[in-house]
């Protein structure tokens, strides 16, 4: 690894346990998928974040394109999310992006910078401090598609600008992952733009040999 490279692997739920044995005294940290906005309740098959503490995680993913989109998760639930994530000391990685109808009716920016409030609006631009975004264009993810270097880049630096706005030292320390169809062939030309700091790999993370080449592209 990179001396300032980190690595992680969100899983579903079912394999923590078993991630975390593998993983413990590695320098691999590892998460979960998903998490429920409640701390404690009567919300059966939910999984809360003191659950996943007692598991090891360090990560949890929030507000991935497919909870949104297939489980009706708003900005406001996903807020929730990460708001819970952190309040246990979990790191969130929440994930912000486009389709490709709001893509083509221009809206992308717009669209970003609505899911980015709901998140500061609850717990406040502080927050961004102890957690990680990625960009997913969802229009990129399992299609094939990617967006060019430059496209990602565009939002990337939107993404770093706006919350610049409000707190430069944050934007600057803040890592924003690139989510949509990163592979072996196109992540180094992906990592190298200033303002795209790693990958949210999905696919390609299932296959050992394409998941380590990724990883070997990442800038350290």
């Amino acid at each position: 690894p990179g001396n300032n490279t980190g690595y992680a692997v969100c899983v579903p739920f079912p394999y923590l346990a078993s991630v975390q044995a593998a993983l413990q005294g590695t320098y691999i940290n590892w998460g979960a998928q998903n998490i429920s906005q409640y701390e404690k309740g009567a919300y059966t098959g939910e999984v809360s974040a003191d659950m996943l503490n007692d598991f090891g995680c360090r990560y949890v993913i929030v507000g991935h394109s497919e909870r949104r989109m297939l489980f009706g998760e708003t900005s406001q639930i996903v807020a929730e999310k990460y708001a819970a994530a952190q309040r246990a000391g979990l790191i969130p990685i929440l994930c912000v992006g486009e389709t490709l109808e709001q893509r083509d009716s221009d809206i992308t920016e717009q669209v970003i910078d609505e899911q980015l409030k709901a998140v500061i609006a609850l717990t406040g631009i502080e927050s961004l401090a102890k957690a990680v975004i990625a960009y997913e264009p969802i229009w990129a993810i399992g299609t094939g598609k990617t967006a060019t270097p430059q496209q990602a880049q565009d939002i990337h630096q939107f993404i770093r600008k706006g919350i610049a706005s409000q707190d430069k030292g944050i934007s600057e320390e803040l890592s924003i992952l690139y989510g949509g169809s990163v592979k072996a062939n196109n992540a180094m030309e992906l990592f190298v733009m200033p303002d795209i700091d790693g990958g949210l790999i999905g696919g390609a993370s299932l296959v050992a040999e394409d998941f380590v080449a990724i990883c070997s592209a990442i800038k350290s």
